[in-house]
């Protein structure tokens, strides 16, 4: 038991240590720097799920595997490209009822297919959401706004987080009357970068169909973390 205290204390130490190496030895200031652009969407994702539960796992199957396929083929006479869609495989599980005495009782079977859809034409999302009403889909995951050439508008963001880090970082070498010495170290980390709408919501005339999007924006942004040297 002693052997295993001074074993803790010495990886203790090592640590401390290592932390303390890590520490800047010299005059610096760290900054962090923030960036955004607002961008005009002009496309979009949508994920639908398909959910039918029966007593019998065939007719469950069935019965999700005919929406997904009809859904798919309406999709496609409308514009939609296939490669553009993605349906995953079959979800198939049993449904119990667990009473509190006696054995579990199967109450059916609940089978779950998913879809995916990517929209060129922002003004045609609201089409095929009317589509997927009409083809009986029952629940859709998210629906995400996007825009074309994105990485521009992320570069725009991730350069005015730079410049926003260089100004306070100016600015706060002023204030103290010093002068910056050159960048010692940048730390960047990668932006969440989709705007998700809707999530896990029920199709109904009022939320699905009547939605127009082509007025909404989004938000693109960015940030930097920097350490100056100072003189």
């Amino acid at each position: 038991m002693k052997a295993l205290s001074v074993m803790a204390l010495v990886v203790l130490s090592s640590v401390s240590m290592l932390v303390q190496a890590q520490e800047f030895d010299f005059p610096h200031v760290t900054t962090s720097g923030y960036g955004e652009v607002i961008a005009t969407p002009d496309m979009a994702q949508f994920s639908v799920k398909v959910v039918e539960i029966t007593m019998n796992a065939e007719r469950a199957k069935e019965s999700v595997d005919s929406i997904v396929t009809s859904f798919i083929k309406r999709l496609t006479q409308a514009g939609v490209k296939e490669s553009q869609i993605t349906s995953s495989n079959l979800y198939l599980t049993p449904q119990y009822h667990y009473p509190k005495t006696g054995k579990p009782e199967l109450v059916g079977y609940r089978a779950i297919r998913n879809v995916s859809v990517e929209v060129d034409d922002l003004a045609k999302l609201n089409q095929y959401l009317d589509i997927a009403l009409e083809e009986k889909i029952n629940q859709v995951d998210d629906i995400q706004l996007k825009v074309r050439d994105e990485e521009k508008y992320q570069q725009q963001a991730r350069m005015a987080a730079i410049k926003d880090a260089q100004q306070k970082a100016q600015s706060l070498a002023d204030g103290f009357g010093r002068k910056l010495d050159g960048v010692w170290r940048i730390e960047y980390n990668a932006p969440m970068r989709k705007a998700v709408l809707a999530r896990a919501a029920t199709f109904s005339e009022d939320s699905a169909v009547n939605n127009s999007y082509q007025d909404s924006t989004l938000i693109i942004r960015d940030n930097v973390s920097v350490v100056y040297k100072l003189n």
